[in-house]
């Protein structure tokens, strides 16, 4: 992937409940890594989930499963953005071992659309997104 650009880390602690019956981290929880970051980025740059009516939708994902992470554990997610469109940005992720930084376990992507809730239309990315994605 060409042009990505690091715009969120977020760190967090694997939870015993995270694991599954084969004593690894559960592969639906590696998504809930994911959104968990990408949730906590657009609280960082101060956009509201719909509080207008507008917000974002996942229209994909995707996630491929490298090593296998075991609970206890802390993470980090390295959360990437391409250049943006008129209405999406694609984003991409790495799950990495605190302990372990140079060890890539999990990596994924998202695409994020801006949509009207009420419409179920897409709508141009606020301009606080494309201001954060086009200054870095």
């Amino acid at each position: 992937m060409t042009d990505k650009i690091l715009i969120h880390t977020s760190r967090m602690d694997v939870r015993w409940g995270d694991m599954d019956a084969f004593n690894h981290v559960n592969n639906t929880v590696y998504f809930r890594y994911m959104e968990q970051t990408r949730i906590e980025w657009l609280e960082t740059i101060g956009v509201g989930l719909a509080a207008d009516g507008l917000g974002p939708v996942i229209v994909n994902a995707h996630c491929s499963f490298l090593r296998q992470l075991k609970y206890p554990a802390d993470i980090e997610i390295r959360m990437y953005a391409q250049p943006p469109g008129r209405s999406s940005v694609e984003t991409t992720y790495e799950i990495r071992r605190v302990d372990q930084p140079e060890i890539i376990y999990a990596e994924g992507g998202a695409k994020i659309v801006w949509v009207n809730f009420k419409q179920e239309k897409s709508v141009p990315l606020p301009e606080s997104i494309r201001q954060t994605l086009t200054g870095l």
